[in-house]
């Protein structure tokens, strides 16, 4: 039976669960329990700080440790850290990662999965690891699969899936959205480019999430 206080989410890199922030938050208020599946440590990632205070070495360590705090300033207490290598995902087994995603929802039993639409997320990574969680839901009894609520970045994603069936407005959350970005120091600039809250567009851009719902066909 689906837990209708458990949410999880399952994302490639450390800094994704920002864009998803404020209606993680959200949901944390509202008394559920978010458990958060990062598959890797963000690694290959081309940000080094700035000024710069990262090499190739320390930046596993550093985004890990980034990752752990912004999860605390959102709320999350359940962070799941899987190990794989950074920019790699679509090379992994899809059996095998669809499996353990598969894993991890029977033992959680959650009402929402959160993840990457596939095919429209830009990234290789956050198509794979979509794919990965929409395989592992199918692996489910119909009656017991949970709702995959997903982000979507192409251009055409409209076009081709319609309008967002969630449409979130965070702005209640905005300010903790924002402080859970910013523990992503060795990416933050590139991730807010030095934007401000005192700035009401900056807010309004922040303060809105939407998601598409995945729907299976069996």
């Amino acid at each position: 039976m689906k837990s209708q206080q458990r949410i999880v989410v399952v994302l490639p890199h450390p800094d994704d669960e920002g864009i998803m922030a404020g209606t993680l938050a959200r949901h944390i208020h509202q008394g559920m329990t978010v458990t958060y599946a990062c598959l890797t440590l963000g690694e290959m990632g081309r940000n080094m700080g700035n000024p710069l205070f990262a090499n190739r070495v320390t930046l596993p360590l550093i985004r890990k440790q980034e990752l752990l705090e912004a999860c605390k300033r959102i709320g999350i207490e359940d962070v799941r850290m899987w190990g794989y290598h950074d920019k790699t995902i679509e090379f992994e087994e899809q059996d095998k990662l669809s499996q353990r995603i598969a894993d991890l929802l029977l033992e959680l039993q959650p009402e929402i999965v959160y993840t990457f639409y596939p095919g429209h997320s830009v990234h290789p990574d956050h198509d794979a690891t979509g794919a990965a969680v929409v395989q592992a839901v199918k692996l489910l009894p119909e009656s017991e699969r949970p709702r995959v609520l997903c982000i979507a970045f192409s251009s055409n994603r409209k076009a081709v899936l319609g309008e967002p069936s969630d449409v979130n407005d965070v702005s209640d959350f905005v300010e903790q959205k924002i402080h859970a970005i910013h523990a992503h120091q060795s990416q933050v600039r590139f991730l807010l480019d030095n934007g401000t809250l005192e700035d009401p567009a900056f807010r309004a851009k922040y303060s809105k999430e939407v998601f598409w719902e995945y729907r299976f066909v069996n």
